[in-house]
């Protein structure tokens, strides 16, 4: 007997990075369990091409990638609500149903500074953060 996934939703202020990331982590790594959506707040124009490329490097496609706003979720079902930044902690609007809500700040990769690798050095290390932290906090939730 197939039993219903758990959905979770992660919400960043711009879900251009950090939210786009940790979405695609958990639809990886959790698939049977879980489905994993990610909006924002103030959502950028496009999913940053720096954390397309660094999920690209562990085989993880998020390319076609939208940002999205969190108002479009509003009214549907949630399992679990993780914001991965203050900002979007901060500004979390009140869901119709009750809802957990967990919050684990990570670094804004898009506001890291200096050369192309160490950019993307830093992609890399909140990349593999996200994957660490915010997938076994949703896993033990399962």
């Amino acid at each position: 007997m197939a039993t219903e996934k758990k959905r979770v939703l992660v919400l960043c202020t711009g879900n251009s990075c950090r939210s786009q990331m940790a979405e695609a982590w958990v639809n990886h790594l959790l698939e049977a369990q879980w489905e994993a959506r990610s909006a924002g707040t103030a959502p950028a124009a496009h999913v940053h091409p720096l954390a397309v490329r660094a999920m690209a490097e562990v085989g993880v496609d998020i390319a076609g990638g939208k940002p999205e706003h969190v108002g479009v979720y509003l009214g549907q079902p949630w399992d679990l609500v993780v914001t991965v930044c203050d900002s979007a902690q901060e500004a979390c609007p009140t869901f119709p149903r009750p809802v957990p809500k967990l919050h684990i700040s990570f670094f804004d990769p898009a506001a890291a500074e200096g050369t192309d690798d160490q950019k993307m050095a830093v992609f890399r290390r909140v990349r593999d953060e996200i994957r660490d932290r915010l997938v076994a906090e949703v896993r033990a939730r399962g």
